[in-house]
């Protein structure tokens, strides 16, 4: 009898303990995996949570760059002709165009560079001061040339004109044409007011032609009245 009420509390326990872990179980499945973590928080090493991180900062990965988004002025083709221009001076296939490939790159579209002139055309975009650019300061280049902030003189003016991409919002045929195209628009402003000139020259002398007609006209019919 002692034997048989040992069994039978030992089954109750059992029973007990096999329902708790059901128990368990039903509300580990609710809550969902890593319900212990913090809520909302990514799972270590994700690719979403590298992309968050702080681009360059430590254990933060680096910060996807969304040519797209940052640079909304362009448009997605003018972006590819870019990208496409960078790639092909970017020699060492490192997603940066140093010093030498820079240097390459300005002899190639026919405006060679002195070294300090190549050290301030990086100077002038090198945000993140690594002495080279990345394709975002690449793109910063036609950012400040369509925006007209590039002296005419200065090494990245010249890269922007040569380069025959198409930085203006007008739907000017690159940047070349762009350039090209405002001296047109002020030549073809100075003809107009050329023309404007010429015009009041001609009402003038019309205006003068017929005041002699009108004298000489008068002075006849004096000579009639006599």
């Amino acid at each position: 009898m002692a034997a048989e009420e040992l069994a039978e509390r030992l089954g109750r326990r059992l029973g007990m303990h096999e329902g708790e872990t059901e128990q368990q179980r039903r509300h580990e499945a609710e809550q969902g995996p890593g319900s212990g973590s913090a809520p909302g928080a990514l799972p270590p090493g994700s690719p979403a949570g590298r992309a968050g991180g702080a681009e360059g900062s430590p254990g933060g990965g680096r910060r996807l760059f969304s040519p797209a988004a940052e640079f909304r002025e362009f448009s997605r083709r003018q972006l590819r002709d870019m990208e496409r221009l960078f790639r092909q001076y970017d020699a060492g296939r490192d997603g940066f165009i140093d010093l030498m490939e820079l240097k390459l790159m300005m002899e190639k579209l026919g405006a060679p560079q002195t070294h300090i002139g190549l050290k301030n055309m990086i100077k002038e975009v090198d945000e993140d001061l690594d002495s080279k650019l990345s394709f975002r300061e690449f793109l910063l280049i036609f950012r400040k040339a369509a925006a007209g902030e590039l002296q005419e003189d200065s090494g990245l003016h010249a890269l922007a004109r040569l380069s025959e991409i198409d930085v203006s919002t007008e739907g000017v045929k690159g940047a070349k044409s762009f350039f090209e195209a405002k001296a047109q628009a002020m030549t073809e402003a100075s003809r107009f007011e050329e023309e404007i000139r010429a015009e009041q020259e001609e009402k003038k002398k019309q205006a003068e032609e017929l005041k002699q007609r009108k004298a000489a006209f008068k002075e006849l019919q004096s000579a009639f009245a006599q």
